[in-house]
C-alpha cells in the first residue's frame, strides 16, 4: 500500500530530473567546462618555432603578465574604464530611475520605460557604429559643441567610456527602478512628517533601499565593460584593453591569451565576492 502511494511522487521526481538534466548538462559542459579548459590551457606553452600549443605545465604566462609593463598597464586601464563606466551609469541611472518610479505617472512612465528598453532591441554593432559616426570629426557631437567653443572627445579612451556607459545604462536603470517602485510611499511620507529635508530623505530612506539594486546593476556594467573589445575597436582609436590584447594573441599564443582571459575573470569573481555581502546578488 505504501509503495503504491509513493509511485506518483517517484514518477514526478523522475520527470523533474529528466526536465532539468539537459539544461544542467549544457551549463556544466558549455559554460563551466569551457571555463575550466580556458584556465587549464593558461598553464600550457607554445613551440617558439611553430607556435603550436605544447601541453607542458608552466606558470610562465602568468609571470609574463605580472612582469611585463604593457600587460599591467592594459589591465589597469581596463579596470579603470570599467569603474568609470559603472560610476557614470550609476550617476545617470539614479535620477532617471527615481523620476520614472516616483514622479512620472501613467503614459509618461510607460513611455520612459519603453525608451529605456528600446536600445536593448537594437544590435550591438549598430549602436556602436552610430556612436562612431556621431563622435567623428564632422559628427553631430562636434556640431553641437562647436558654437560653445568646445570639441568632442573624438576617438579614444573618453569615447570608449561614453559608448560603454550608453550601452550598459539600461542594465543599471532597470534594477534601480524596480527597487524604487518597491519602496513604500509611507516611508517617504514619514520622513517628511518628521521634518527631514530632501537630502536627508534621500540619504536615510532612499539610498539604503536602492543600494543592493545599484550594486546589482553594477555587476552587469562592470563585468560587461571588462570583457568588451568591439567598442574599443570601433571608437577607441589607439586605446588597447584586455579584450583587444586577448583577441590579438589568440592566433599567436593561445596559452598567453588564456592567461590574459583569467585576469577579467578574477576581477569579476573578486567584485562578486565584494558585493555579495551587501545583498546585491539577491537583487539580480
Amino acid at each position: 500500500m505504501s509503495a503504491t502511494r509513493h509511485e506518483p511522487r517517484a514518477r514526478a521526481r523522475g520527470r523533474l530530473a529528466a526536465l532539468l538534466a539537459p539544461p544542467l548538462l549544457w551549463l556544466v559542459l558549455a559554460y563551466l567546462g569551457s571555463l575550466a579548459v580556458l584556465l587549464l590551457s593558461a598553464f600550457w606553452t607554445t613551440d617558439p618555432f611553430t607556435s603550436d600549443v605544447v601541453h607542458t605545465w608552466t606558470t610562465d604566462n602568468f609571470r609574463d603578465i605580472l612582469t611585463t609593463p604593457v600587460y599591467r598597464t592594459v589591465a589597469l586601464r581596463t579596470l579603470g574604464i570599467a569603474v568609470a563606466v559603472t560610476l557614470l551609469d550609476a550617476l545617470l541611472a539614479l535620477p532617471m530611475a527615481f523620476f520614472m518610479a516616483r514622479v512620472a505617472a501613467g503614459r509618461l512612465r510607460r513611455a520612459l520605460l519603453v525608451a529605456v528598453l528600446t536600445p536593448l532591441w537594437a544590435g550591438y554593432l549598430v549602436k556602436a557604429y552610430a556612436w562612431r559616426v556621431m563622435l567623428g570629426e564632422h559628427g553631430i557631437v562636434n556640431a553641437v559643441l562647436a558654437p560653445l567653443g568646445l570639441h568632442g572627445p573624438g576617438y579614444g579612451t573618453a569615447a570608449v567610456v561614453l559608448v560603454l556607459a550608453y550601452l550598459w545604462l539600461p542594465y543599471m536603470i532597470l534594477p534601480v527602478h524596480a527597487a524604487l517602485e518597491r519602496l513604500p510611499a509611507h516611508q517617504l511620507e514619514a520622513s517628511a512628517d518628521l521634518g527631514a529635508g530632501t537630502l536627508r530623505t534621500l540619504r536615510s530612506v532612499v539610498a539604503p533601499a536602492v543600494r543592493p539594486a545599484l550594486l546589482a546593476g553594477s555587476v552587469f556594467t562592470f563585468s560587461l565593460s571588462l570583457g568588451d573589445y568591439l567598442t574599443v575597436q570601433i571608437v577607441g582609436g589607439r586605446t588597447q584593453l584586455l579584450g583587444n590584447v586577448i583577441a590579438s594573441q589568440v592566433t599567436l599564443d593561445l596559452p598567453l591569451a588564456a592567461a590574459l582571459s583569467a585576469v577579467p575573470v578574477a576581477l569579476v569573481v573578486c567584485y562578486l565576492a565584494a558585493v555579495r555581502r551587501a545583498g546585491a546578488l539577491d537583487s539580480l
